[in-house]
């Protein structure tokens, strides 16, 4: 017995090596504290973050070509293939499994997580989120599931910034910088387009780019796109070589352009949110599967364009040839049907929507960057072929299909994600196209502005808008979104009734130390308040105390607080009523407290300095 106790306390065992592995940790934590200023260290992290990144955005990429090169490579060109209709169905299969039983947890719509997780999660995302995604959507886009790599390669490099900074104990508004220096990565090195990730933490997460935040946010960005370039080689996404100049004759057309891809954006934002909403409503996640995976095989055969990211598609297109999008259907015979190509790019620009919906409604993971690009190269090509062959442009001078199928993408993206400076750059950065420069900034400006008198929010953005919690950049906004009611309701009010006497209303106020007093019924339900202002006149009258009931000199507020309303709307409720504090009732119009406008200001203090990065 001596001799097992005197084991159990020896320094072998399990136990201390566990504590004295933690003690290192913690003393390795001190020592950086002390010896690496923050800002240093943070710029070291966002290296580190880039670089992993980088690989992961590599990795995922790999194995959507070699999953899909594996299916396909024996598909016959001059006509449909029936295998079409079975291999998308099987991604989202195998995605979904991963998800249900493996992750446990809902991982599309990465970014839209990713901005959920800053507003809310101070910034927290799980360990498993540093590769659920890459499997789940390698499975599903190697399949050929219409969705993008780049909504679950953001939600990847930002778990990677998250986790390694919950590692070395960093504080949220940090925690949150290296989960931006993780999402830039992530773009960076999957589309190669270091200037895009930056702009993209900018505009698509909101964050405020200050002087502090620059450098660890263009390093991580850097740090993708070079991994990306070492292992896949320095070139850019999408060869492009512009063939056709530029006139600025055609900037009129280009106007145009942007106009028809804002409402084109708008169909996009609009149709997804629908169908997708349709697909919740489906309580059966086998229901959910088999709906969308047959709508997205039978898309996908009739359309083969449509397989996985489509950017064989694109890359044929912004190079000019049109009549490769017929290959590998059954409508090869017509590809060089003027009327049948113009039909075909419109359907291919309208149904990628409902096959992007399908597949991530029907249980698979993927992201809306590809298909946003896809859907303006398509209404890039169209329109430029539908005014080429409509007889009003001069044949000798013909619009550029290369130049306009570039345009397009930049701008039903802009529209898309509400982001016309990193649709601009991306564009370029993807495909070399920096001689469009100018073009591509007047359809990706049109496109935003028509889009935006729609819609106020991006296709990420939208989802949390509806529920009140999305951060923005206007900081007052985003504060009062990260306050909760239940962190500044003050319960310590002494609550009153109807039916006490003016005696007994001056002996709790002998015994308080506020000067507004909450009148209920037996229930608890609130009937009005009492100021002590409003009855100083009376207080010191003996001669009142028993004749005079608080219902007659209770006043009702002017207004009241259900617990749960966003902030935002607290503070607008503040500004109608003049009032300084204002009661809080539950649903059933019971007292629970109140709030003021001091603990309010109070409390956003404390939040902005938080959640601020310098």
């Amino acid at each position: 017995m001596a001799q097992q106790t005197a084991q159990q306390h020896s320094p072998g065992t399990t136990g201390e090596k566990s504590s004295e592995g933690t003690n290192w940790w913690l003393r390795m934590l001190v020592w950086r504290e002390k010896h690496l200023p923050e800002k240093t260290f943070v710029a070291m992290l966002a290296l580190v973050i880039g670089t992993a990144a980088g690989l992961a955005a590599v990795l995922l990429k790999t194995l959507i070509a070699l999953i899909a090169g594996f299916l396909t490579s024996r598909f016959s060109t001059e006509q449909g293939n029936l295998l079409y209709l079975v291999f998308p169905a099987i991604g989202i299969l195998l995605a979904s499994l991963y998800v249900y039983y493996i992750a446990r947890e809902p991982i599309s719509h990465g970014v839209t997580r990713v901005l959920y997780a800053l507003a809310l999660k101070k910034s927290r995302l799980k360990i498993h989120n540093m590769y659920s995604s890459l499997i789940a959507s390698s499975l599903t886009i190697g399949f050929g599931g219409s969705v993008g790599a780049e909504g679950p390669i953001v939600f990847t490099g930002a778990a990677i910034g998250s986790n390694l900074g919950q590692a070395f104990r960093l504080p949220p508004q940090t925690l949150a910088m290296l989960v931006a220096c993780g999402a830039a990565a992530g773009i960076a090195g999957i589309f190669k387009a270091p200037i895009a990730g930056l702009l993209f933490t900018i505009e698509v997460l909101m964050l405020d780019l200050t002087a502090g935040a620059a450098i660890p946010l263009i390093t991580a960005s850097v740090a993708g796109a070079t991994v990306a370039y070492v292992f896949t080689g320095y070139n850019v996404e999408f060869f492009f070589s512009q063939s056709e100049p530029f006139y600025a004759s055609r900037i009129p057309f280009v106007v145009l352009l942007g106009i028809f891809c804002g409402f084109v954006s708008l169909y996009f934002i609009t149709l997804i949110d629908r169908i997708e909403g349709r697909f919740k409503r489906l309580r059966n996640r086998w229901v959910r599967f088999a709906v969308g995976g047959l709508t997205l095989s039978l898309l996908i055969y009739l359309m083969p364009p449509l397989y996985g990211e489509g950017f064989d598609g694109i890359s044929r297109l912004i190079n000019g040839d049109v009549t490769g999008i017929f290959n590998n259907s059954l409508f090869y015979a017509y590809r060089d049907n003027v009327v049948a190509v113009l039909l075909f790019l419109f359907a291919l620009g309208a149904f990628k929507v409902f096959a992007t919906a399908a597949t991530n409604g029907g249980g698979g993971v993927g992201g809306t960057f590809a298909p946003s690009l896809f859907v303006g190269c398509m209404a890039g090509v169209f329109f430029a072929y539908l005014f080429n062959n409509l007889g009003i442009i001069d044949p000798d001078m013909p619009l550029s299909i290369k130049n306009f199928a570039l345009m397009g993408m930049a701008g039903v993206m802009a529209g898309v994600m509400h982001a016309p400076l990193m649709a601009i750059f991306l564009a370029a950065e993807m495909t070399g196209g920096y001689e469009l420069f100018l073009p591509l900034l007047i359809v990706s400006a049109s496109s935003y502005a028509i889009c935006r008198i729609f819609t106020p929010y991006g296709i990420y953005s939208r989802r949390l808008a509806k529920r009140g919690e999305l951060l923005t950049h206007q900081k007052d906004r985003s504060v009062l979104t990260l306050l909760k009611m239940d962190s500044v309701i003050e319960k310590d009010f002494s609550i009153v009734h109807p039916d006490m006497s003016l005696k007994d209303m001056v002996d709790i106020i002998a015994q308080s130390h506020r000067n507004l007093f909450p009148v209920t019924d037996d229930n608890g339900l609130l009937l009005g308040v009492v100021q002590l202002d409003d009855i100083r006149n009376i207080m010191f009258r003996p001669d009142l105390y028993r004749r005079i009931q608080v219902s007659r000199f209770m006043s009702m507020p002017p207004a009241k607080v259900v617990v749960g309303t966003p902030m935002e709307k607290v503070m607008k409720t503040f500004d109608d009523s003049g009032a300084w504090n204002l009661p809080v009732i539950d649903e059933d119009g019971k007292y629970v407290g109140f709030v003021s406008k001091s603990k309010i200001f109070n409390s956003y203090r404390q939040v902005l300095k938080h959640y601020t990065y310098d």
